[in-house]
């Protein structure tokens, strides 16, 4: 169940956090995998833990704000591995101010990771997807890591969650576009993930409460009584990438622990 055996994936943000642990797991279910952050250090780390498992991966800097950058990371998994059968478009910007804080520099700045960056990674991505889904099984895939704030509104970073938002609808909008491609497209909505992404989203500046506190106070405010981990979103990434979910596009996946079913 849930193998992805002799796929190609590219998984941008997959130095460390969601997108290294789903790195990892999509090479431990038999996928190559090329790494695409701009975190090098992190990135090779995350390469060489996947090579001592006695996995296939590579590292290639990647901005994903950048076509040249998406290009060439086609290119390498075109060269190394033979395409691109699966698209993680993980990379993402968090930024907790309020609308009135906001200044048009954090807009641009979450607006180009968060909605331009899965733009080109699908659109350069995409062409060479379909070719590969022409003798695929059951095609090629893609996943959009969105967020529970992209289902729901959010008091502490409003425009995080308008960008969360649009990954969400852009999804639906692919899955249509490309379903007759043989190309799926998914989107995966994290609640709070224990990350480093997910330790801004706890912070909490000027509260008397100490930061075990905080966490505690967070996970009792879950359902299921724990903060979530990048495995439990990567289990998620591995499942819609797999052929187990053919016939699944254009799906929102919430992994929240049940705080969006209060």
């Amino acid at each position: 169940m849930n193998r992805v055996d002799g796929k190609v994936a590219i998984v941008s943000g997959g130095a460390r956090g969601i997108g290294g642990e789903s790195a990892r797991r999509l090479a431990e279910h038999g996928a190559k995998v090329v790494i695409g952050d701009v975190l090098e250090a992190d990135g090779a780390a995350t390469v060489q833990a996947i090579r001592d498992a006695g996995g296939e991966a590579t590292f290639v800097h990647l901005d994903v704000t950048k076509a040249a950058a998406w290009e060439n990371a086609v290119a390498t998994a075109v060269k190394n591995y033979g395409g691109v059968d699966i698209l993680l478009n993980n990379a993402g910007a968090y930024i907790a101010r309020s609308i009135l804080e906001t200044t048009q520099e954090d807009f641009a700045t979450l607006v180009a990771v968060n909605l331009e960056g899965v733009f080109l990674g699908t659109k350069i991505c995409a062409p060479e997807m379909m070719r590969r889904a022409q003798n695929a099984p059951v095609g090629s895939a893609i996943v959009n890591i969105s967020s529970v704030a992209g289902m729901v509104g959010s008091r502490n970073a409003p425009i995080y969650s308008m960008t969360k938002g649009g990954v969400r609808l852009f999804t639906k909008s692919t899955a249509l576009e490309f379903a007759k491609r043989r190309v799926r497209c998914n989107s995966v909505h994290p609640g709070l993930i224990d990350t480093a992404m997910g330790g801004q989203a706890m912070s909490r500046p000027g509260s008397r409460r100490s930061v075990d506190e905080m966490r505690t106070a967070f996970a009792q405010s879950h359902p299921i009584g724990r903060i979530g981990a990048p495995r439990d979103i990567a289990a998620a990434v591995v499942f819609l990438s797999s052929d187990d979910a053919a016939f699944i596009t254009g799906s929102e996946f919430i992994v929240d622990g049940g705080v969006t079913a209060q």
